[in-house]
């Protein structure tokens, strides 16, 4: 797929301003999660994988079934 590109610079500052937006609440959310000791879930791959509160990456997940 051909993407044309664009001049604008005002378009490239508003668009990193918005991932520095969803940067800084990613961080936010993954900190508050560690102090509540509740597991991240991340995606690599179409793969899931959990941080646990101790560090712990795992593909096992530390959630109860239904």
């Amino acid at each position: 797929m051909k993407v044309d590109k664009i001049d604008d610079i005002e378009l490239y500052q508003e668009a990193f301003s918005i991932q520095e937006i969803g940067n800084k609440a990613v961080k936010e959310a993954l900190k508050e999660n560690q102090e509540k000791n509740i597991p991240s879930v991340f995606s690599k791959d179409g793969k899931l994988f959990y941080k646990l509160p101790n560090g712990e990456i795992t593909q096992k997940s530390p959630f109860p079934s239904k």
